[in-house]
């Protein structure tokens, strides 16, 4: 690996409780006690769902959008220990924190949403498992990578707690757990596009294509490197540190690199297809994917000149765009652009809604607490 130096991570130190802890801290109370409700009265009690949208925001924002957001560690580890650019190494602890977070509250969510929850040991047992099942895979992958993450950063706690004889013996097998950290959400991004296929006819043909699982994968890394931009641009503003232009700069370079392939894709499928022509339909649909379209060029716009990715609004604001664009490709899929039938409806609940923003929540108070205790953030003079 190229020789890079880098100053070594260390706490951020501070309070802990402060106006953005404290409102996480009652959201995230609020979320535990609707589904305390919901774990004991059933998914009734407080959502919409029925039979014609067994899934809704529980699956697709926490668990299809959530996963896509934690990207930020894959696609960041990627970069240095794959391609082997080590100048990026100060960005992937906080990169796999996010991830981290993001992927374990994902797993958790998967729980909330099923029906006979109390179940959910099935999926692991031998006599149950189900090779030909999307599911089963999105299943195995999600749960196998959440532990691979949690011993890639292990280190973190290692260093805090002083055990560096552990972390050495741990760093001599490490290189495998990065070959799985890479190769897992790679299979389950792509998997997660692929139960749209499954759905077939019951979505829209903008969304309706055998290139699903590509174009799931491209913008998971994309949104990867755009939730590093946004996470690197808050946390240097809210613990008034110093933006790392000389890093974020180049990388959101690779991150249109993908942004351009996944649009090449995109509407080469659509024309191949002959879908273009739904896209000029008087209907949600079509005007859904064109406000999923402009999140996605816009960066292109925004940030396209060398001189703009220096400005640091400019970045913030790309990263935003795309995590809103990838977003709405997944909502647009498996909810406006997915048809069951007539006589069906729905719109998430309020308990609902306020489940998932707790969710988010949590991840805020743990990133806060974990970068004030533990070294994460490199050292700043």
């Amino acid at each position: 690996m190229a020789n890079h130096t880098h100053a070594a991570p260390a706490p951020v130190g501070g309070r802990l409780l402060n106006a953005t802890t404290l409102v996480a801290g009652v959201l995230v109370a609020l979320m535990a006690t609707l589904l305390l409700v919901r774990f004991i009265f059933g998914l009734g009690s407080v959502t919409n769902l029925n039979d014609g949208y067994p899934w809704g925001i529980w699956v697709v924002v926490d668990v299809i959008i959530g996963s896509a957001f934690a990207c930020g560690g894959f696609s960041v580890a990627m970069l240095v220990y794959i391609f082997n650019r080590g100048e990026y190494h100060p960005l992937v602890r906080p990169a796999l924190l996010a991830s981290l977070f993001g992927y374990t509250l994902a797993g958790a969510g998967v729980i909330f949403d099923l029906g006979r929850w109390w179940n959910v040991w099935n999926m692991f047992w031998p006599g149950s498992v189900n090779l030909n099942s999307v599911m089963f895979e999105v299943a195995i992958c999600i749960t196998a990578y959440i532990i691979v993450m949690w011993i890639e950063f292990s280190p973190t706690f290692l260093e805090q707690m002083g055990r560096e004889d552990t972390k050495r013996k741990l760093s001599r097998v490490m290189f495998f757990v990065i070959a799985l950290g890479t190769v897992l959400p790679m299979m389950h991004q792509s998997s997660l596009g692929t139960l749209l296929v499954v759905l077939g006819v019951q979505i829209h043909p903008l969304w309706r294509t055998p290139l699903e699982p590509l174009l799931y994968l491209l913008t998971a890394v994309t949104m990867g490197y755009a939730v590093v931009l946004f996470e690197s641009c808050v946390a240097s503003s809210a613990y008034r540190r110093k933006i790392e232009m000389h890093l974020l700069t180049p990388l959101s370079k690779i991150m249109l690199g993908f942004l351009v392939a996944y649009l090449v894709v995109r509407f080469g499928d659509i024309l191949v297809r002959g879908a273009l022509g739904s896209a000029f339909a008087p209907s949600l649909e079509a005007l859904m994917f064109w406000l999923e379209t402009a999140c996605f060029a816009a960066p292109l716009v925004l940030i396209g000149r060398e001189a703009d990715r220096r400005n640091p609004a400019k970045l913030f604001l790309a990263g935003i765009l795309l995590m809103l664009g990838g977003a709405l490709l997944r909502i647009n899929g498996f909810l406006i652009g997915y048809e069951t039938g007539d006589g069906f409806s729905y719109f998430p609940a309020l308990p609902e809604l306020l489940v998932t923003i707790g969710m988010f929540a949590l991840e805020v108070l743990g990133y806060i607490i974990i970068t004030r205790r533990f070294p994460v953030l490199p050292r700043e003079a």
